[in-house]
């Protein structure tokens, strides 16, 4: 049986699905700040990811995704880049974090809403290990990109 917070958690991930926050065209080399790009796939499902973060001066990140995929991971880019939109890089690493420890809790963590907002609706997704890769797709995008952004800072700064 499905209690109404399982209910509203999975109404969360279907409109995320469908709103993809921060989809939107990739920017590429027009990127002027230091800025990053990943490029993942889940070879288990077909799920893909392209995202773009680029840091400004004040250590906050723009996330840019496109993708095709299952609601699940399409969902999972939609939070993670609205989360970036309203926390610094420092913040984002701490809940990408406590994202990560959410996924492979198997079912026995409840998602924090106040650390993931609404990253806390993907706790049900934990307990089906062939669907925690399409939920971490996105978040393995960004780790990847924020790398190459603060590579790209570091090398400009030291420039």
């Amino acid at each position: 049986m499905t209690t109404p917070m399982q209910q509203l958690y999975q109404q969360v991930i279907l409109d995320q699905s469908r709103a993809r926050t921060g989809n939107a065209e990739l920017l590429g080399d027009a990127v002027s700040a230091p800025h990053g790009y990943s490029h993942q796939v889940n070879p288990t499902c077909g799920d893909e990811i392209e995202l773009e973060l680029e840091i400004d001066d004040e250590d906050h990140v723009t996330v840019r995704w496109t993708g095709d995929g299952c609601s699940i991971s399409m969902a999972s880019a939609s939070v993670l880049s609205e989360l970036a939109a309203d926390n610094s890089i420092a913040d984002m690493l701490r809940i990408e974090s406590a994202f990560h420890e959410l996924m492979h809790s198997r079912g026995t963590m409840e998602g924090d809403e106040g650390i993931l907002g609404d990253a806390a609706a993907f706790a049900g997704v934990s307990k089906f290990p062939g669907r925690i890769k399409c939920a971490l797709l996105s978040w393995m995008a960004f780790k990847d990109a924020l790398t190459q952004a603060q590579a790209a800072r570091e090398e400009k700064d030291n420039a």
